[in-house]
């Protein structure tokens, strides 16, 4: 389990096509690529915050 082959993809994506239509998967893609950003934009931040502080304690010592 786990392991797809090209049919299931192709499966996948025709039901995808069923589902959500031509004209809204490139808006779906869109937002999912904006969230993405957000996400690793958030990330970048909360990594250099983790940063300074573990510095600060650093230099407290």
């Amino acid at each position: 389990m786990g392991n797809f082959g090209v049919t299931e993809i192709i499966l996948i994506l025709l039901v995808v096509v069923l589902l959500f239509g031509g004209r809204k998967i490139p808006e779906l893609m869109k937002g999912i690529g904006q969230g993405m950003k957000e996400f690793k934009k958030a990330s970048r931040v909360d990594d250099e915050s983790d940063k300074v502080k573990s510095e600060d304690k650093e230099e407290k010592k």
